[in-house]
């Protein structure tokens, strides 16, 4: 295992370093761009500095399918959609990986309840944590001095963990590989979507107001620009419900994500209403769907990753 990523500190001249040698065509010396015609195809300085052409290669993973949970903003929920999607197939004896690429913000650790876990290091390769016998996650999280520490990183580096994330962790065989990103549609992203084999698609999550699904729908355009299946979408918080009298507070409106699926013709996998018992679970890091069966929250919840598995094993 690169020693940059066993004591948790990558050194940042090396990954930028090794970035500008495999995917950044440098320029001609001083010298002969001096004397440059602008053919390219001719000028043997080009030749000698330029990358191959076309995508890195696929990390070697042994994996069934890759999930990427994404969104178009922060603050919708994403991360409890991956959390209790990837118990929820854990559940159904599917051996699942949960990885979180959310580098400056990982919050996976702490809804799980495995916060202060280190990955032992076996033979150069990280051993995941494994929460259950089917369940085993890495985060940058682990890797960090301490809950506090911010992670500081340009593109280059995340590059590099990402790629490292995938082939010198010890996953072992796989079905799913559920990936929980950062808000947008930067490098995390990107990078991802070129590493991963065997990309079953993307699940969009979003929240009913328009400022929430306008960025949904950037989501949207981002994986169909890069060719790949959007799973479908996901409203989150569609709804709260009274812990008192067990009715429907519309805290943020209804329907914005149905419509949204709707108008750019991708499938609408539900909506997940927000009850307050979900939001205790993630901060107790004792994940929603384990602990709260036959309640109105949990039974869409169950609905919604029952579609989800439905649409990628179909």
């Amino acid at each position: 295992m690169n020693n940059q990523i066993e004591t948790g500190n990558y050194d940042e001249n090396y990954s930028r370093a090794r970035y500008q040698d495999e995917f950044i065509m440098t320029k001609p010396k001083s010298s002969e761009a001096s004397n440059c015609d602008e053919n390219c195809s001719s000028c043997s300085s080009a030749k000698a500095t330029q990358s191959p052409k076309g995508l890195p290669p696929k990390a070697k993973i042994d994996v069934k399918h890759v999930i990427l949970v994404l969104s178009g903003k922060g603050g919708v929920g994403k991360s409890t959609v991956a959390v209790n999607l990837a118990f929820a197939l854990s559940n159904h004896g599917r051996n699942t990986g949960l990885l979180d690429l959310d580098f400056h913000g990982p919050s996976i650790p702490k809804m799980l309840g495995i916060e202060g876990q280190t990955p032992s290091v076996l033979d150069k390769t990280l051993e995941p944590i494994h929460v259950t016998g089917t369940l085993a996650v890495m985060s940058i999280a682990f890797l960090l001095p301490d809950v506090t520490s911010p992670v500081i990183w340009r593109g280059p580096m995340k590059m590099v963990a990402i790629q490292q994330f995938l082939e010198e962790v010890n996953w072992g065989p796989l079905d799913y590989l559920i990936v929980d990103l950062p808000p947008g549609t930067g490098d995390e992203a990107l990078t991802i979507a070129q590493l991963a084999p065997n990309l079953s698609g993307a699940v969009i999550v979003t929240t009913p107001q328009d400022v929430a699904v306008l960025d949904a729908v950037k989501a949207i355009k981002f994986i169909e620009q890069l060719e790949m299946p959007v799973i479908g979408v996901i409203e989150n918080m569609s709804g709260m419900i009274c812990p008192h009298c067990g009715d429907t507070i519309d805290l943020f409106g209804t329907g914005g994500g149905e419509k949204a699926a709707h108008d750019y013709r991708v499938p609408y996998l539900g909506a997940i209403p927000l009850d307050p018992a979900m939001v205790k679970a993630g901060d107790e890091g004792r994940p929603y769907i384990l602990r709260h069966a036959d309640t109105q929250a949990w039974k869409a919840v169950d609905l919604v990753m029952e579609n989800v598995v439905r649409r990628v094993e179909s």
